[in-house]
């Protein structure tokens, strides 16, 4: 017996009109169902295929700044994607932690209104051995950031990059 996938997570939220807001309008995920008695919220990317992959509810009791999820990575399916979440997350005023390259894929670090860590990324088909991030430059055009995430491999720098930007925790 395995496991086979991750089939959804999920938060609890201060404020869910605002994460709502957040996540079909930023991320652009689907609500699939919710009940405003209960204060819960189900999305998914891909609603023909499953029902939800993420929740959101009622109920966050700790204060601002807590760490509570490491955090939820977002597969997207094209480098134009990613470069198109910098620009979305940029005129939003999305807090961006950092956008890198794992070697063996590419990504960007960001929060949500309530602090929680998020990354939406491109999976890249190469076996790096990890831990591998690198900042990289998303203000280039597709063949560029490719040729710098491939020079970042073996640029001689260290193989890990501290992350540039904490949670904002009066966000």
């Amino acid at each position: 017996m395995s496991i086979v996938e991750l089939g959804h997570t999920g938060f609890w939220v201060e404020d869910l009109a605002k994460m709502r807001d957040f996540y079909t309008r930023v991320l652009g995920l689907t609500v699939t169902d919710e009940d405003e008695e209960l204060g819960i919220v189900f999305f998914s990317s891909r609603p023909e295929v499953e029902h939800h992959e993420f929740v959101l509810a009622n109920g966050r009791t700790a204060p601002a700044g807590s760490l509570l999820t490491h955090q939820v990575s977002w597969r997207v399916d094209s480098l134009e994607a990613i470069v198109e979440y910098h620009k979305r997350f940029r005129a939003e005023g999305v807090q961006v932690q950092q956008e890198v390259t794992h070697g063996n894929a590419i990504g960007i670090y960001f929060f949500d209104p309530e602090g929680n860590r998020n990354e939406v990324y491109l999976r890249i088909d190469k076996d790096v051995r990890q831990p591998f991030r690198k900042s990289l430059n998303l203000d280039q055009d597709l063949e560029a950031i490719l040729a710098e995430a491939e020079r970042l491999l073996s640029d001689g720098g260290a193989a890990y990059q501290p992350v540039t930007t904490q949670p904002d925790p009066a966000r």
